[in-house]
């Protein structure tokens, strides 16, 4: 009784911040008059400081300090950190470009795509052996992507930068043991001194958006913090008290959200050529999720009968 109840618990807080993630296209529109760079530097500085607030009222502070001073010791865990920092400022610095510059689209087809570069990276990286059925939609996804490419004549950087780059984010992940809530703020902590200063580049040169525009703008800037972090904190949540292949089916909320968005809401372009590459890649993603489940359940039934 106890474990149907976190599991609905857990695929509430999932489910929900896969929805808050579908949305966020329309928080970065509210702000396209910022340019990207000033968006993801707010977006930094104003997640840190509200990742302190929320390590504040959790109680988590010496656990906070005790995790630095393990990472300093452990440099593999340490320099996985830095590149977690990197790699995830990209992705966000990728999809706001996205969002503000008419490429919702191309940005949900990258993460649709995310999962299985995901797997291909534990096949290449972690050594992990791969199903018949995950070959088969790899080759399905490759396909889709081709046919993108060569019909608009243009390397789909949108899609497939946004899909490397969250998956060697995952990629690092795996690679650091720690608290969620204490990892995000680790994670901002590294990247936030970059965009400090780059703040006060702007400052200086009297280029800023952020208390120089309207007072909403600046309201929605700080937001910028919030409504990366909540997300993430709700996520992770969800993530530990639901099996793995219920929060991978989960995930497609998130993309699907933002390309209905993109299509009826922002009206942006959608051909047949996208149509097709799309369908090709959600066929991938429904064989994909289909032999994960098939695998998790067999691995289930032998563990029972053992």
């Amino acid at each position: 009784m106890k474990d149907n109840r976190e599991t609905q618990l857990g695929t509430i807080y999932a489910g929900f911040s896969y929805f808050l993630w579908g949305l966020l296209p329309i928080y970065w529109k509210f702000l396209d008059r910022v340019s990207a760079q000033e968006i993801l530097a707010n977006r930094i500085f104003w997640s840190f400081i509200f990742m302190l607030m929320v390590l504040l009222f959790a109680n988590k502070y010496s656990l906070f300090f005790s995790t630095i001073k393990t990472l300093i010791q452990n440099k593999r865990q340490f320099m996985a950190l830095i590149v977690a920092s990197i790699l995830i400022s990209g992705n966000w610095y990728i999809y706001i470009w996205a969002v503000n510059n008419d490429h919702i689209i191309d940005a949900s087809l990258g993460y649709y795509i995310n999962p299985l570069v995901s797997v291909l990276l534990g096949m290449f990286v972690l050594k992990e052996k791969l199903s018949f059925y995950q070959y088969i939609s790899f080759g399905l996804a490759a396909i889709g992507v081709i046919i993108i490419t060569v019909a608009y004549g243009r390397f789909p950087w949108v899609a497939l930068g946004l899909a490397i780059s969250f998956g060697l984010y995952g990629l690092a992940k795996k690679l650091i043991h720690v608290d969620s809530s204490v990892g995000l703020t680790l994670e901002t902590l590294v990247i936030t001194p970059v965009a400090a200063i780059y703040l006060g580049y702007l400052f200086l040169n009297g280029t800023n958006a952020f208390l120089a525009a309207d007072s909403m703008t600046s309201i929605l800037l700080i937001g910028a913090g919030a409504a990366t972090a909540v997300p993430l904190l709700y996520f992770a949540m969800g993530a530990q008290r639901i099996p793995l292949s219920l929060l991978g089916f989960i995930q497609y909320i998130s993309p699907t959200i933002s390309l209905l968005l993109g299509i009826f809401v922002y009206h942006e372009h959608f051909s047949k050529v996208q149509l097709i590459s799309f369908v090709f890649i959600w066929s991938a993603l429904s064989i994909y999720t289909f032999s994960t489940t098939r695998n998790l359940t067999e691995r289930k039934l032998k563990e029972k009968a053992s």
